[in-house]
């Protein structure tokens, strides 16, 4: 579907250059919602914009549905365009316009006919759940409601691509959980490709198939989102994953539980899919001579289905400690991370 190979973007000024976008490569399945998030300056919204070539590449390939849109002249390009849609974070909607006017303005650009468009603007309408709203101005809409309007508007003309860049940035939790509720229908309804560029893991974690992260330019970490979520291999991927299975009420950390536990072994369990619902520790309490504390634990749903952690102080026999982590590794798929283990350190 999109084939992106070594795409990079300099920007150049009369004292220095800086790349933006770094050599980047990779592939976005057909009908998927491919994530990419990094700190403020990674070069996200860069890469989105050079997709569609709003921003010139300096160098690389980017090839959609088949056509190499860094070889297509303004006329193909247009066209092109029309088959990716783009919503934004502060909506860029025209405040003189109404909601059904805004939804209207690109097919009047593509010079669809009058009949036409009303039948187009009100399906649309009724897609993103505005009816009733098609008279208002922006000015009497809420965030979430002005978001439904750029998204329909970037539907107008029945694209293959959906780019969204930052789309909930702008939005409280509660309409950001709708607004992504609603882009997960339009993927399912209209079998749309979406990429999302976003700074908050949780809208990768609630929707997404897959996830690039990127850092200084580049694509550091890039795979299914339980994956980078459950073996999280860069230092910045792991700190976007704590953002996730930390919350707010949680006040040790790990180091504060090392520092305060140093007694026995301190393990953290990983469970990933069907394995969340496994009653592993009490399975183990009963069947080995050990006691287990409990000390911090967090599920989270995903896309493909649940990961969660969970940080447990082990006590007892050496032989025994060890026989029950090795059942562990054994005969379950849960993850075991050693992280202090007291006999070692005597």
């Amino acid at each position: 579907m999109i084939s992106i190979k070594d795409l990079s973007k300099v920007f150049k000024s009369e004292d220095r250059e800086v790349t933006a976008v770094d050599q980047m490569s990779l592939n976005i399945k057909e009908g998927e919602i491919f994530g990419v998030i990094g700190y403020s300056g990674a070069g996200k919204s860069t890469f989105v914009r050079l997709l569609n070539r709003l921003e010139e590449p300096t160098s690389g390939k980017i090839e959609i549905n088949g056509k190499n849109m860094m070889v297509l002249d303004k006329n193909d390009l247009r066209n092109a365009r029309r088959e990716m849609g783009m919503i934004f974070q502060h909506f860029n909607l025209l405040w003189s316009r109404t909601v059904a006017e805004n939804i209207a303005f690109p097919l009047e650009i593509a010079q669809i006919p009058k009949n036409e468009r009303e039948t187009r603007v009100q399906e649309l309408i009724d897609l993103v759940g505005l009816t009733g709203k098609e008279s208002f101005y922006p000015s009497q809409l809420s965030g979430g409601q002005k978001q439904r309007v750029g998204i329909a508007r970037a539907l107008a003309n029945k694209p293959k691509v959906l780019l969204c860049d930052e789309a909930t940035s702008a939005l409280d939790p509660e309409t950001t959980n709708s607004i992504l509720d609603l882009l997960v229908d339009i993927n399912q309804k209209l079998g749309l490709t979406i990429i999302l560029i976003t700074h908050e893991m949780h809208v990768i974690q609630k929707i997404c198939n897959r996830v690039a992260v990127m850092e200084n330019g580049k694509v550091v970490e890039i795979g299914d989102v339980i994956d980078v979520f459950s073996r999280p291999k860069q230092t910045i991927t792991k700190k976007f994953v704590e953002q996730v299975m930390s919350s707010s009420d949680e006040t040790e950390d790990i180091d504060f539980l090392i520092q305060s536990h140093t007694k026995g072994t301190l393990i953290r369990l990983h469970f990933i899919g069907e394995t969340t619902n496994q009653a592993l520790i009490s399975k183990i309490a009963k069947n080995y001579k050990i006691d287990i504390n409990i000390l911090q634990g967090k599920i989270m749903q995903t896309k493909k289905g649940p990961y969660g952690t969970l940080v447990v102080q082990i006590e007892g026999d050496d032989l025994e400690t060890s026989q029950a982590l090795q059942y562990i590794n054994e005969k379950t798929s849960v993850e075991v991370e050693v992280l202090q283990d007291a006999n070692e350190s005597v």
